[in-house]
């Protein structure tokens, strides 16, 4: 079982900081010091940046972050260094993880400038607002929020991603490597994407400002709240009606 103290060294390891004992001893035993291992990547509070390929995790959902890292725990999503670093941690720890993170606000960098054609960005804008009846692509929007901010408890906002995070996640949930709760709705969008509906959408989302300081909104708040598909990893808590 990997304990706090064990998590710790971890973090130091992680950090290219060598965990003696004695520089242990100097290190307080707080869950912001042993998360630095996340903040290594993720950036400050878990800001991140819209340059680089980590994903924000500040201010997302409690409820989506719980699943995600349990996700990586489990092996239903796969990045080596996250099933390394999360494999023997239990639920309560992770639920503890998941909350300091979701409570965390920095405000946003700015979008990053897009080199994507005018048609590139239409489409991308096309998927992400209306969908594509004929692929049977609902908007973006019906699951993330009108402002593609998230809903809360759950479904995580996508806007301030950057544009090689996207795409790969994208492709993550095609091919398998990234996956939820059956019925995994996400990777039934994702198989209905072509590589240029990829490009579209991730150029499209990269590029826009975070509204509200990207915070998502509570199901509870939108009247008539409904998913387009079934998704395990929503209804399995019977927390969106």
């Amino acid at each position: 079982m990997l304990n706090h103290r064990n998590f710790l060294n971890c973090i130091l390891l992680a950090g290219g900081i060598f965990a003696l004992p004695s520089l242990a001893q100097n290190i307080p035993d707080t869950l912001a010091q042993r998360l630095k291992a996340c903040t290594s990547c993720h950036g400050a509070q878990g800001r991140a940046a819209s340059d680089g390929y980590y994903p924000r995790l500040a201010g997302k959902p409690e409820g989506y972050l719980l699943h995600q890292l349990k996700n990586f725990r489990d092996g239903q999503r796969r990045y080596p260094l996250m099933n390394s670093l999360l494999s023997n941690l239990s639920d309560a720890y992770l639920q503890e993880i998941a909350a300091f993170f979701a409570d965390q606000h920095p405000p946003y960098a700015s979008p990053q400038p897009t080199e994507a054609s005018l048609a590139i960005m239409v489409r991308g804008r096309e998927l992400v607002m209306e969908g594509d009846q004929q692929k049977k692509l609902p908007a973006c929007i019906s699951c993330h929020g009108e402002k593609m901010t998230g809903v809360a408890p759950f479904i995580p906002g996508v806007l301030g991603l950057p544009r090689d995070y996207i795409v790969a996640q994208l492709g993550a949930w095609q091919t398998g490597s990234r996956r939820a709760h059956a019925p995994d709705c996400m990777r039934q969008v994702a198989q209905r994407l072509a590589p240029a509906d990829i490009a579209a959408v991730s150029a499209w989302l990269a590029s826009q400002m975070v509204p509200d300081n990207g915070i998502a909104v509570s199901a509870k708040d939108i009247p008539r709240f409904r998913l387009p598909l079934q998704c395990g990893s929503v209804s399995e808590d019977k927390q969106i009606k």
